[in-house]
Protein backbone atom coordinates (compact mmCIF):
# COMPACT_ATOMS: atom_id res chain seq x y z
CA UNK A 1 0.00 0.00 0.00
CA UNK A 2 1.31 3.36 -1.19
CA UNK A 3 1.96 5.28 2.22
CA UNK A 4 0.02 8.56 2.56
CA UNK A 5 1.84 11.91 2.30
CA UNK A 6 2.82 13.80 5.41
CA UNK A 7 1.32 16.71 4.72
CA UNK A 8 -2.30 15.37 4.64
CA UNK A 9 -3.55 15.93 8.21
CA UNK A 10 -4.91 12.74 9.93
CA UNK A 11 -8.39 12.37 10.87
CA UNK A 12 -9.59 13.69 14.23
CA UNK A 13 -10.82 12.28 17.06
CA UNK A 14 -14.00 10.72 16.87
CA UNK A 15 -15.72 13.41 19.15
CA UNK A 16 -14.72 15.77 16.56
CA UNK A 17 -16.32 13.64 13.96
CA UNK A 18 -19.21 14.33 11.40
CA UNK A 19 -21.89 11.37 11.62
CA UNK A 20 -23.88 10.52 8.62
CA UNK A 21 -26.93 9.21 8.34
CA UNK A 22 -27.67 10.20 4.56
CA UNK A 23 -24.87 10.10 2.50
CA UNK A 24 -24.23 13.63 1.67
CA UNK A 25 -21.71 14.89 -1.16
CA UNK A 26 -20.80 18.72 0.06
CA UNK A 27 -18.92 19.34 -3.26
CA UNK A 28 -22.57 19.83 -4.98
CA UNK A 29 -24.04 22.11 -2.31
CA UNK A 30 -24.16 25.76 -3.14
CA UNK A 31 -25.32 27.48 0.07
CA UNK A 32 -24.99 26.46 3.61
CA UNK A 33 -27.02 28.07 5.83
CA UNK A 34 -26.51 28.80 9.65
CA UNK A 35 -28.65 28.97 12.73
CA UNK A 36 -27.16 31.26 15.43
CA UNK A 37 -28.07 30.50 18.92
CA UNK A 38 -26.33 26.73 20.29
CA UNK A 39 -25.20 26.74 16.30
CA UNK A 40 -22.26 29.27 15.65
CA UNK A 41 -22.79 30.75 19.14
CA UNK A 42 -22.26 28.60 21.77
CA UNK A 43 -22.88 28.68 25.18
CA UNK A 44 -21.85 27.74 28.71
CA UNK A 45 -24.78 25.56 29.02
CA UNK A 46 -24.56 25.56 33.25
CA UNK A 47 -24.14 29.37 33.30
CA UNK A 48 -26.92 30.16 30.41
CA UNK A 49 -29.61 28.12 31.77
CA UNK A 50 -28.69 28.88 35.73
CA UNK A 51 -29.58 32.40 34.60
CA UNK A 52 -32.50 31.39 32.83
CA UNK A 53 -33.86 29.11 35.54
CA UNK A 54 -33.30 31.95 37.78
CA UNK A 55 -35.38 34.55 36.00
CA UNK A 56 -38.35 31.94 35.90
CA UNK A 57 -37.99 31.45 39.48
CA UNK A 58 -38.33 34.88 39.87
CA UNK A 59 -41.29 35.09 37.33
CA UNK A 60 -42.95 32.42 39.42
CA UNK A 61 -42.02 34.44 42.45
CA UNK A 62 -43.85 37.43 41.61
CA UNK A 63 -47.09 34.96 40.85
CA UNK A 64 -46.87 34.62 45.02
CA UNK A 65 -45.78 30.50 44.51
CA UNK A 66 -43.27 29.62 46.77
CA UNK A 67 -40.31 28.84 44.42
CA UNK A 68 -37.63 31.01 45.67
CA UNK A 69 -36.43 28.31 47.65
CA UNK A 70 -35.99 26.24 44.87
CA UNK A 71 -31.99 24.94 43.49
CA UNK A 72 -31.04 24.36 39.75
CA UNK A 73 -30.23 21.49 39.35
CA UNK A 74 -27.90 21.06 35.82
CA UNK A 75 -27.95 17.13 36.30
CA UNK A 76 -31.73 16.45 36.61
CA UNK A 77 -32.96 16.99 32.62
CA UNK A 78 -31.09 16.52 29.52
CA UNK A 79 -31.79 16.83 26.19
CA UNK A 80 -33.81 14.48 24.34
CA UNK A 81 -36.52 13.69 27.45
CA UNK A 82 -40.64 14.32 27.18
CA UNK A 83 -42.82 15.90 29.49
CA UNK A 84 -45.92 14.21 30.44
CA UNK A 85 -48.31 17.15 30.91
CA UNK A 86 -51.26 14.70 31.75
CA UNK A 87 -49.43 12.73 34.36
CA UNK A 88 -46.80 15.30 35.55
CA UNK A 89 -43.95 13.07 34.57
CA UNK A 90 -40.56 13.41 32.47
CA UNK A 91 -39.88 10.40 31.01
CA UNK A 92 -37.06 9.11 28.60
CA UNK A 93 -38.50 6.91 25.50
CA UNK A 94 -37.08 4.59 23.12
CA UNK A 95 -37.46 4.70 19.26
CA UNK A 96 -40.74 3.27 19.07
CA UNK A 97 -42.00 5.74 21.65
CA UNK A 98 -42.40 3.73 25.00
CA UNK A 99 -41.40 4.59 27.80
CA UNK A 100 -38.35 3.15 29.80
CA UNK A 101 -37.76 5.41 32.19
CA UNK A 102 -39.33 8.30 34.40
CA UNK A 103 -39.40 10.52 36.88
CA UNK A 104 -42.84 11.94 38.82
CA UNK A 105 -41.33 14.83 40.36
CA UNK A 106 -38.26 14.73 41.48
CA UNK A 107 -38.67 10.71 42.58
CA UNK A 108 -38.17 8.15 40.03
CA UNK A 109 -41.39 6.20 39.22
CA UNK A 110 -40.84 1.92 40.07
CA UNK A 111 -41.17 -0.55 37.97
CA UNK A 112 -44.79 -1.00 38.44
CA UNK A 113 -46.10 2.38 38.44
CA UNK A 114 -44.22 3.03 35.13
CA UNK A 115 -45.67 -0.53 33.95
CA UNK A 116 -49.18 0.31 34.60
CA UNK A 117 -48.70 4.58 33.25
CA UNK A 118 -47.19 3.30 30.21
CA UNK A 119 -47.23 -0.40 29.25
CA UNK A 120 -50.06 0.46 27.04
CA UNK A 121 -49.16 4.59 26.02
CA UNK A 122 -46.38 5.18 23.69
CA UNK A 123 -45.33 8.59 23.63
CA UNK A 124 -46.90 9.93 20.32
CA UNK A 125 -45.30 13.65 19.83
CA UNK A 126 -48.45 14.59 17.65
CA UNK A 127 -50.24 14.50 20.76
CA UNK A 128 -50.31 17.88 22.80
CA UNK A 129 -49.94 15.71 25.62
CA UNK A 130 -46.32 15.58 24.88
CA UNK A 131 -43.49 17.82 25.09
CA UNK A 132 -40.39 17.16 23.56
CA UNK A 133 -37.30 19.01 25.42
CA UNK A 134 -35.35 19.24 22.38
CA UNK A 135 -33.07 21.77 22.94
CA UNK A 136 -30.36 22.41 25.62
CA UNK A 137 -33.00 25.68 26.17
CA UNK A 138 -35.50 23.38 27.56
CA UNK A 139 -32.86 21.97 29.96
CA UNK A 140 -34.05 24.94 32.81
CA UNK A 141 -38.09 24.47 32.31
CA UNK A 142 -37.87 20.67 32.72
CA UNK A 143 -35.62 21.50 35.84
CA UNK A 144 -38.23 24.17 37.92
CA UNK A 145 -41.44 21.59 36.12
CA UNK A 146 -40.10 18.61 38.35
CA UNK A 147 -39.65 20.59 41.01
CA UNK A 148 -43.23 22.53 41.07
CA UNK A 149 -45.14 19.16 40.52
CA UNK A 150 -43.24 18.04 43.86
CA UNK A 151 -44.97 21.47 45.11
CA UNK A 152 -48.15 20.43 43.47
CA UNK A 153 -48.55 17.34 44.78
CA UNK A 154 -47.65 18.71 48.32
CA UNK A 155 -50.64 21.75 48.21
CA UNK A 156 -48.11 24.20 47.67
CA UNK A 157 -49.29 25.91 44.69
CA UNK A 158 -52.60 26.17 43.69
CA UNK A 159 -55.16 23.35 43.94
CA UNK A 160 -57.11 23.91 40.97
CA UNK A 161 -54.09 23.67 38.12
CA UNK A 162 -53.47 20.39 36.12
CA UNK A 163 -50.35 19.25 35.40
CA UNK A 164 -50.49 20.68 32.15
CA UNK A 165 -51.89 24.19 33.32
CA UNK A 166 -48.91 23.69 35.33
CA UNK A 167 -46.48 22.95 32.62
CA UNK A 168 -48.14 26.12 30.61
CA UNK A 169 -47.91 28.45 33.41
CA UNK A 170 -43.81 27.51 33.78
CA UNK A 171 -43.39 27.84 29.75
CA UNK A 172 -45.16 31.29 29.49
CA UNK A 173 -43.19 32.67 32.66
CA UNK A 174 -40.08 31.72 30.84
CA UNK A 175 -40.99 32.92 27.65
CA UNK A 176 -41.97 36.01 28.97
CA UNK A 177 -38.79 36.99 30.69
CA UNK A 178 -37.24 35.91 26.71
CA UNK A 179 -39.32 38.31 24.92
CA UNK A 180 -38.20 41.19 28.16
CA UNK A 181 -34.78 40.71 26.83
CA UNK A 182 -33.00 40.66 30.60
CA UNK A 183 -30.95 37.79 30.08
CA UNK A 184 -30.03 38.68 26.69
CA UNK A 185 -29.20 41.78 27.91
CA UNK A 186 -26.65 40.10 30.76
CA UNK A 187 -25.26 38.27 28.00
CA UNK A 188 -24.74 40.75 25.88
CA UNK A 189 -23.02 42.97 29.00
CA UNK A 190 -20.48 39.99 30.00
CA UNK A 191 -20.24 37.55 27.07
CA UNK A 192 -17.22 35.99 28.23
CA UNK A 193 -19.02 34.70 31.03
CA UNK A 194 -21.56 33.01 28.98
CA UNK A 195 -20.31 32.18 25.52
CA UNK A 196 -17.81 29.29 24.40
CA UNK A 197 -15.82 30.65 22.06
CA UNK A 198 -14.35 28.27 19.32
CA UNK A 199 -11.78 29.82 17.32
CA UNK A 200 -12.61 27.83 14.24
CA UNK A 201 -16.03 28.10 13.84
CA UNK A 202 -15.59 31.50 11.56
CA UNK A 203 -12.14 29.72 9.73
CA UNK A 204 -14.86 27.50 8.90
CA UNK A 205 -16.97 29.31 7.80
CA UNK A 206 -14.70 31.31 5.70
CA UNK A 207 -13.41 27.89 4.15
CA UNK A 208 -16.80 27.31 3.08
CA UNK A 209 -17.20 30.70 1.23
CA UNK A 210 -13.77 30.57 -0.66
CA UNK A 211 -14.72 27.05 -1.58
CA UNK A 212 -17.52 29.41 -3.85
CA UNK A 213 -20.55 28.17 -1.18
CA UNK A 214 -22.98 31.06 -0.41
CA UNK A 215 -23.19 31.30 3.11
CA UNK A 216 -26.34 32.03 5.00
CA UNK A 217 -27.28 32.93 8.50
CA UNK A 218 -31.09 32.15 9.51
CA UNK A 219 -31.32 33.29 13.28
CA UNK A 220 -34.64 33.54 15.40
CA UNK A 221 -32.44 35.79 16.99
CA UNK A 222 -33.19 39.90 16.67
CA UNK A 223 -31.06 41.98 15.37
CA UNK A 224 -29.56 43.92 18.39
CA UNK A 225 -28.40 40.90 19.77
CA UNK A 226 -27.11 38.70 17.02
CA UNK A 227 -25.12 41.14 15.45
CA UNK A 228 -23.01 41.77 19.20
CA UNK A 229 -22.48 37.49 19.93
CA UNK A 230 -21.40 37.37 15.81
CA UNK A 231 -18.81 40.21 16.09
CA UNK A 232 -17.87 38.92 19.75
CA UNK A 233 -17.44 35.24 18.46
CA UNK A 234 -16.52 36.07 14.75
CA UNK A 235 -14.42 39.04 14.39
CA UNK A 236 -11.14 38.12 16.62
CA UNK A 237 -10.14 35.26 14.28
CA UNK A 238 -10.73 36.58 10.89
CA UNK A 239 -7.78 37.61 9.29
CA UNK A 240 -7.02 41.25 7.41
CA UNK A 241 -9.39 43.22 9.46
CA UNK A 242 -12.38 41.07 7.96
CA UNK A 243 -15.95 40.87 10.28
CA UNK A 244 -18.78 38.47 10.34
CA UNK A 245 -20.32 40.82 7.78
CA UNK A 246 -17.89 39.64 5.75
CA UNK A 247 -18.58 35.49 6.13
CA UNK A 248 -22.51 35.81 5.08
CA UNK A 249 -23.88 36.40 1.45
CA UNK A 250 -27.59 36.49 3.53
CA UNK A 251 -27.91 37.43 6.98
CA UNK A 252 -31.44 36.95 8.55
CA UNK A 253 -32.86 37.79 11.83
CA UNK A 254 -36.12 37.58 13.85
CA UNK A 255 -36.86 34.52 11.29
CA UNK A 256 -40.27 33.22 13.64
CA UNK A 257 -38.51 29.62 12.46
CA UNK A 258 -40.42 26.87 11.81
CA UNK A 259 -42.77 29.15 10.34
CA UNK A 260 -40.25 30.25 8.37
CA UNK A 261 -39.74 27.68 6.26
CA UNK A 262 -43.66 27.33 5.85
CA UNK A 263 -45.15 30.86 5.46
CA UNK A 264 -45.15 33.56 3.35
CA UNK A 265 -43.85 36.52 5.69
CA UNK A 266 -42.54 39.67 4.54
CA UNK A 267 -38.83 40.57 4.49
CA UNK A 268 -37.34 43.88 5.74
CA UNK A 269 -34.25 45.24 4.83
CA UNK A 270 -31.45 46.74 7.68
CA UNK A 271 -30.26 49.56 6.61
CA UNK A 272 -28.00 50.52 9.54
CA UNK A 273 -26.80 49.59 12.66
CA UNK A 274 -29.38 51.08 14.78
CA UNK A 275 -31.46 48.47 13.38
CA UNK A 276 -33.86 50.18 10.63
CA UNK A 277 -35.78 48.48 8.55
CA UNK A 278 -37.33 49.05 4.81
CA UNK A 279 -39.99 46.95 3.69
CA UNK A 280 -38.99 44.69 0.64
CA UNK A 281 -41.90 44.70 -1.29
CA UNK A 282 -40.29 42.84 -4.05
CA UNK A 283 -38.50 39.98 -2.75
CA UNK A 284 -35.18 39.78 -1.15
CA UNK A 285 -32.77 41.15 -4.31
CA UNK A 286 -29.41 41.64 -3.34
CA UNK A 287 -26.94 40.15 -0.59
CA UNK A 288 -27.32 41.80 3.16
CA UNK A 289 -28.78 41.97 6.32
CA UNK A 290 -32.56 41.02 7.14
CA UNK A 291 -35.07 40.98 9.43
CA UNK A 292 -38.44 38.57 8.83
CA UNK A 293 -39.00 36.68 5.61
CA UNK A 294 -39.47 33.15 4.39
CA UNK A 295 -37.72 30.36 2.80
CA UNK A 296 -39.33 30.40 -0.45
CA UNK A 297 -37.65 34.32 -0.69
CA UNK A 298 -34.32 32.82 -0.17
CA UNK A 299 -34.71 30.41 -2.52
CA UNK A 300 -35.50 32.76 -4.91
CA UNK A 301 -32.53 34.97 -3.75
CA UNK A 302 -30.14 32.11 -4.26
CA UNK A 303 -31.56 30.41 -7.73
CA UNK A 304 -30.32 27.39 -6.52
CA UNK A 305 -32.51 23.72 -6.61
CA UNK A 306 -33.54 22.46 -2.97
CA UNK A 307 -31.19 19.53 -2.28
CA UNK A 308 -28.02 22.09 -3.06
CA UNK A 309 -28.71 24.15 0.22
CA UNK A 310 -27.72 22.71 3.27
CA UNK A 311 -29.25 24.05 6.49
CA UNK A 312 -27.46 23.49 10.07
CA UNK A 313 -29.10 24.11 13.07
CA UNK A 314 -29.25 22.61 16.45
CA UNK A 315 -32.98 22.54 16.61
CA UNK A 316 -34.51 19.30 15.90
CA UNK A 317 -38.09 20.73 14.76
CA UNK A 318 -37.18 24.15 14.16
CA UNK A 319 -34.67 23.51 12.72
CA UNK A 320 -33.54 20.29 10.69
CA UNK A 321 -37.50 18.62 10.43
CA UNK A 322 -38.83 21.49 8.98
CA UNK A 323 -35.99 22.70 6.19
CA UNK A 324 -36.25 18.80 5.49
CA UNK A 325 -39.97 18.43 5.70
CA UNK A 326 -40.97 21.71 4.31
CA UNK A 327 -38.37 22.76 1.80
CA UNK A 328 -36.36 19.25 0.97
CA UNK A 329 -33.29 21.15 2.21
CA UNK A 330 -30.14 18.91 3.24
CA UNK A 331 -30.48 19.10 7.29
CA UNK A 332 -27.08 19.13 9.41
CA UNK A 333 -27.96 18.90 13.41
CA UNK A 334 -25.49 20.44 16.19
CA UNK A 335 -25.68 18.31 19.19
CA UNK A 336 -22.83 19.64 21.22
CA UNK A 337 -23.40 17.19 24.04
CA UNK A 338 -22.06 14.54 21.81
CA UNK A 339 -18.82 15.05 22.66
CA UNK A 340 -19.26 13.73 26.35
CA UNK A 341 -21.41 11.34 25.36
CA UNK A 342 -18.57 9.80 23.29
CA UNK A 343 -16.50 10.22 25.72
CA UNK A 344 -18.24 8.42 27.84
CA UNK A 345 -19.08 5.15 25.80
CA UNK A 346 -15.01 5.63 25.50
CA UNK A 347 -14.82 5.31 29.46
CA UNK A 348 -17.04 2.63 29.51
CA UNK A 349 -15.73 0.48 26.63
CA UNK A 350 -13.95 -2.27 29.02
CA UNK A 351 -17.06 -2.49 31.63
CA UNK A 352 -19.33 -2.60 27.94
CA UNK A 353 -16.88 -5.44 26.57
CA UNK A 354 -17.55 -7.41 29.83
CA UNK A 355 -21.59 -6.79 29.82
CA UNK A 356 -21.40 -7.57 26.06
CA UNK A 357 -19.30 -10.80 26.81
CA UNK A 358 -21.73 -11.84 29.77
CA UNK A 359 -25.23 -11.51 27.94
CA UNK A 360 -23.69 -13.55 25.19
CA UNK A 361 -23.38 -16.40 27.63
CA UNK A 362 -26.89 -15.22 28.95
CA UNK A 363 -28.58 -15.84 26.17
CA UNK A 364 -26.94 -19.24 25.56
CA UNK A 365 -28.28 -19.99 29.32
CA UNK A 366 -31.78 -18.57 28.24
CA UNK A 367 -31.70 -21.45 25.54
CA UNK A 368 -30.63 -24.18 26.90
CA UNK A 369 -33.13 -23.79 29.62
CA UNK A 370 -36.07 -23.33 27.51
CA UNK A 371 -34.66 -26.40 25.23
CA UNK A 372 -34.38 -28.74 28.65
CA UNK A 373 -38.36 -27.09 30.00
CA UNK A 374 -39.41 -28.09 26.24
CA UNK A 375 -38.09 -31.65 26.72
CA UNK A 376 -39.64 -32.21 30.07
CA UNK A 377 -42.68 -31.08 28.54
CA UNK A 378 -42.34 -33.97 26.10
CA UNK A 379 -41.38 -36.67 28.22
CA UNK A 380 -44.11 -35.72 30.55
CA UNK A 381 -47.30 -35.32 27.65
CA UNK A 382 -45.76 -38.84 25.82
CA UNK A 383 -46.81 -37.47 22.75
CA UNK A 384 -44.41 -36.96 20.82
CA UNK A 385 -40.68 -38.78 20.26
CA UNK A 386 -37.80 -37.71 22.63
CA UNK A 387 -33.87 -38.36 23.56
CA UNK A 388 -33.24 -40.73 25.34
CA UNK A 389 -32.63 -39.44 28.84
CA UNK A 390 -34.97 -39.61 31.78
CA UNK A 391 -36.64 -36.75 33.67
CA UNK A 392 -33.80 -36.72 36.67
CA UNK A 393 -31.26 -35.78 34.51
CA UNK A 394 -33.12 -33.21 32.90
CA UNK A 395 -34.12 -31.73 36.10
CA UNK A 396 -30.94 -32.11 37.28
CA UNK A 397 -29.65 -29.90 34.30
CA UNK A 398 -32.26 -27.66 34.94
CA UNK A 399 -31.08 -26.98 38.18
CA UNK A 400 -27.51 -26.52 37.12
CA UNK A 401 -28.60 -23.76 34.04
CA UNK A 402 -30.99 -22.15 36.81
CA UNK A 403 -27.70 -21.99 39.49
CA UNK A 404 -25.68 -20.35 36.38
CA UNK A 405 -27.88 -17.63 35.67
CA UNK A 406 -28.88 -16.88 38.83
CA UNK A 407 -24.74 -16.62 39.04
CA UNK A 408 -24.35 -14.57 36.21
CA UNK A 409 -27.52 -12.19 36.75
CA UNK A 410 -25.56 -11.01 40.03
CA UNK A 411 -22.62 -10.51 37.84
CA UNK A 412 -24.43 -9.03 35.24
CA UNK A 413 -26.81 -6.41 37.77
CA UNK A 414 -24.26 -3.95 38.58
CA UNK A 415 -22.57 -3.69 35.08
CA UNK A 416 -26.21 -2.94 33.55
CA UNK A 417 -26.87 -0.40 35.69
CA UNK A 418 -23.20 1.27 35.51
CA UNK A 419 -24.19 1.09 31.55
CA UNK A 420 -27.79 2.67 32.16
CA UNK A 421 -26.07 5.65 34.56
CA UNK A 422 -23.44 6.47 32.44
CA UNK A 423 -22.79 9.48 32.05
CA UNK A 424 -26.11 10.83 33.55
CA UNK A 425 -27.05 8.78 36.82
CA UNK A 426 -30.78 9.60 35.76
CA UNK A 427 -31.21 8.99 32.09
CA UNK A 428 -27.96 7.44 30.38
CA UNK A 429 -26.67 8.43 27.32
CA UNK A 430 -28.35 11.04 25.42
CA UNK A 431 -28.84 8.42 22.31
CA UNK A 432 -29.55 5.21 24.10
CA UNK A 433 -31.94 3.78 26.29
CA UNK A 434 -30.60 0.24 27.14
CA UNK A 435 -29.65 -1.51 23.87
CA UNK A 436 -32.30 0.38 21.78
CA UNK A 437 -31.83 4.25 20.30
CA UNK A 438 -33.77 6.58 22.22
CA UNK A 439 -36.62 8.57 20.61
CA UNK A 440 -34.23 11.27 20.57
CA UNK A 441 -31.86 9.25 18.52
CA UNK A 442 -34.95 8.25 15.90
CA UNK A 443 -35.25 11.66 15.53
CA UNK A 444 -31.97 12.48 14.49
CA UNK A 445 -31.86 9.71 12.53
CA UNK A 446 -35.25 10.56 10.94
CA UNK A 447 -34.31 14.58 9.96
CA UNK A 448 -30.54 15.23 10.11
CA UNK A 449 -28.74 13.78 6.89
CA UNK A 450 -25.19 14.56 9.18
CA UNK A 451 -24.86 15.52 12.92
CA UNK A 452 -22.05 16.42 14.65
CA UNK A 453 -21.06 17.91 17.99
CA UNK A 454 -20.26 21.94 16.74
CA UNK A 455 -19.70 23.65 13.26
CA UNK A 456 -16.27 23.55 13.20
CA UNK A 457 -15.52 19.54 12.61
CA UNK A 458 -17.04 20.74 8.74
CA UNK A 459 -13.75 22.25 9.00
CA UNK A 460 -12.02 19.28 9.41
CA UNK A 461 -14.14 17.22 6.78
CA UNK A 462 -13.54 20.56 4.19
CA UNK A 463 -16.28 21.95 1.61
CA UNK A 464 -15.04 19.00 -0.50
CA UNK A 465 -15.95 16.27 1.95
CA UNK A 466 -17.79 12.87 0.42
CA UNK A 467 -19.72 11.62 3.65
CA UNK A 468 -21.00 8.32 3.55
CA UNK A 469 -23.29 6.80 5.27
CA UNK A 470 -22.52 3.61 6.73
CA UNK A 471 -24.47 -0.15 6.27
CA UNK A 472 -27.27 -0.08 8.95
CA UNK A 473 -27.34 -3.15 10.77
CA UNK A 474 -30.26 -5.57 10.95
CA UNK A 475 -31.30 -8.31 13.33
CA UNK A 476 -30.90 -10.89 11.42
CA UNK A 477 -27.44 -9.74 9.88
CA UNK A 478 -24.86 -12.31 10.42
CA UNK A 479 -23.31 -12.80 13.68
CA UNK A 480 -19.73 -13.18 14.08
CA UNK A 481 -18.58 -16.55 15.42
CA UNK A 482 -16.27 -14.79 18.18
CA UNK A 483 -19.76 -12.75 19.23
CA UNK A 484 -22.30 -15.10 18.64
CA UNK A 485 -20.14 -17.89 20.94
CA UNK A 486 -20.32 -21.57 20.43
CA UNK A 487 -23.15 -23.39 19.83
CA UNK A 488 -22.99 -25.72 22.72
CA UNK A 489 -20.42 -24.46 25.00
CA UNK A 490 -19.01 -27.14 28.00
CA UNK A 491 -20.05 -26.14 31.19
Amino acid sequence: MKRTADWIPQRPPAARGVFTNRTLNLRPIKAIGYDLDYTLVHYHVLAWERRAYEHLQQGLVELGWPAGSLDFDPDFVIRGLVVDTRLGNIVKANRFGYVKRAYHGLDPLDYDAQRRAYSRTPVDLTDSRWVFLNTLFSLSKGCMYSQLVQLLDDHQLPEHLSYAQLFAVVSQTLDRAHMQGHLKREIIANPAHFVDLDPDMPRTLLEQREAGKKILLITNSEWEYSVKMLAYSCDPYLPGGMTWRDLFDLAIFSARKPSFFSSGSEAFEVLSDDGTLRRCGSGIKAPGCYVGGNARLVEDFLGHDQDEILYIGDHVYGDVHQSKHVRRWRTALVLRELEDEIQALEDFAHEQQRLSERMVRKDQLDWQTAQARQLLQRKRASRLPTPAVDEAAIKKELQRLRAETMALDRELSPLAVAASSHPNRRWGLLMRTGNDKSLMARHVERHADVYTSRVSNFLFETPHAYLRSSRGSLPHDPIPSHKRGPQNPTS
